[in-house]
């Protein structure tokens, strides 16, 4: 049940995607690209949330921080259903961001609370299955719920989440930070905390890497309703393949669940984006030489959409546990700092790349490529013995 409170931000944001052109169509019909940043503003917001979200956990236990960041959520979906102009859209998801980075981290403190080294990898690593997983019905439902209710209804089915997560968790889930563990609110203990943490020079190397990873992932995201539709004239099963697609990236995360414990987490990362780069080089010179005939580029598209989605699903638990694994005393504090960072990078990734869509494919795929291509590189400055630590 952990894994589906923190799969609320894998909906909030999936769900969307086929709202996205009648969100242009009412608020931004001068430049249609802009509804994107519906998704985007979501990112922003929940960036800034995670560097309050940790460390208040830290001092008051998990489960009230996560419950307040439940309300924040409903109400700014609330407020969300009345908007009646883009900017005020984007603000309310921009504050709704904010609110659904407390289930997001503190789920991931709550994760190190009771695992550490490789055991978290595992558990992390189902967690990212969940997330991964809930894509594959997200677009699904909310075409659903906008065919019943319209685009705004999508946000009413957001409040029901929030209550069910809130509900389960104060009745189901007990505090996994009992009070002897945790740490007093004040400014030298957050500075203490946050030194540890950005002084670690592989927590730093392994914002970046997430960061580059989550962008690239992103930026799909971000595009995909207009690659399907515009591109490839398929608007009205785009939440079927969009289901297909995040079923068989899926597989990533259950063959890391099997070999993490056995192989190490930096050796599973290292060959993934190594792979990545290869299958994005390589679709990059498809896609500029056009050499691919008319009746194969989607499914061409379509194979290297799942490669961007399974590594996501290999790397992404992998990461946050190579980069908690030996902050367990600091849990909450390192899970804001990582997740607010590479977040905040992605975004900074992921706005510009799905702006600069042309009717193309090359701004996306060129950029998946440099991003896999500088994770990559970045890997094998990670040392051997702090990426298998087990404590």
């Amino acid at each position: 049940m952990q894994a589906v409170i923190m799969a609320l931000v894998a909906f909030s944001i999936d769900s969307m995607l086929p709202a996205l052109p009648e969100i242009a169509q009412k608020l931004t019909p001068e430049n249609v690209n802009r509804a994107q940043l519906v998704l985007t503003a979501f990112m922003a917001g929940m960036s800034l949330g995670t560097l309050g979200a940790g460390p208040l956990s830290d001092a008051f236990g998990r489960k009230p921080v996560m419950t307040i960041g439940f309300i924040i959520y409903a109400l700014a979906a609330f407020a969300a259903i009345f908007a009646d102009s883009l900017w005020l859209l984007l603000l309310a998801r921009f504050v709704q961001g904010f609110g659904a980075a407390a289930p997001r981290i503190v789920g991931l403190a709550m994760v190190r609370d009771l695992y550490q080294g490789r055991e978290m990898a595992k558990i992390t690593s189902f967690v990212m299955m969940i997330f991964i997983l809930v894509p594959a019905v997200a677009p699904s439902l909310g075409s659903v719920v906008i065919h019943v209710a319209g685009w705004r209804g999508v946000f009413a089915s957001f409040i029901l989440l929030a209550i069910l997560g809130a509900t389960w968790l104060n009745l189901r889930r007990d505090e996994t930070l009992p009070a002897p563990r945790r740490i007093p609110l004040s400014v030298g203990n957050l500075i203490a905390s946050a030194r540890e943490v950005i002084g670690d020079g592989q927590v730093r190397l392994v914002i970046v890497v997430m960061a580059l990873g989550f962008g690239q992932m992103f930026s799909l995201l971000s595009s995909s309703q207009q690659i399907y539709a515009d591109l490839f004239g398929k608007t009205d099963s785009f939440p079927t393949w969009f289901a297909v697609m995040a079923l068989l990236s899926g597989t990533g995360t259950i063959l890391n669940v099997r070999y993490v414990v056995r192989l190490g987490m930096k050796r599973i990362v290292t060959v993934a984006y190594a792979m990545q780069t290869v299958v994005s080089a390589v679709m990059l010179l498809l896609v500029v030489s056009g050499i691919v005939p008319e009746g194969l580029r989607f499914a061409v598209f379509f194979a290297w959409a799942v490669s961007v989605f399974f590594m996501a699903g290999i790397t992404f638990g992998n990461l946050n546990a190579m980069a908690m694994q030996r902050k367990g005393h600091i849990a909450g504090m390192t899970a804001s700092i990582v997740s607010a960072a590479s977040t905040l990078g992605a975004v900074l990734i992921a706005a510009p790349v799905g702006l600069m869509f042309d009717g193309s494919l090359r701004p996306l795929v060129a950029a998946t490529l440099i991003c896999s291509g500088l994770a990559l590189f970045l890997m094998r400055r990670i040392s051997e013995n702090e990426a298998v630590a087990t404590s």
